[in-house]
């Protein structure tokens, strides 16, 4: 694994365990942060999440990492992963605190 790599992961784990257990608390979800898969579907067949839990997402997203989510970009919020990468790609060049 090229140091690249490694940085771009460790980059990543804190917010995506901050952004599991932000949703499980804000969505009540029976869920432990090692159930949610980083690539499973949040809407529909995935979590079962409707359009309400999507808004609670974006507030989630918002106020944990004062990012924000334009009201037409619903792409970001198909997974986990999509999330996180929007977040490091707003926080571009700057500190990521969950």
């Amino acid at each position: 694994m090229t140091p690249e790599n490694q940085q771009l992961i460790d980059a990543r784990k804190p917010i995506i365990d901050h952004l599991k257990v932000e949703l499980i608390k804000r969505l009540n979800l029976p869920l432990e942060p090692a159930d949610i898969h980083e690539d499973v579907a949040l809407l529909g067949s995935g979590l079962g999440l409707d359009s309400l839990d999507a808004l609670e997402i974006v507030l989630c997203v918002e106020n944990a990492f004062q990012v924000t989510i334009a009201d037409n970009n619903i792409a970001v919020l198909r997974s986990i992963n999509t999330l996180v990468d929007f977040v490091l790609e707003q926080k571009k060049g700057g500190v990521v605190t969950p």
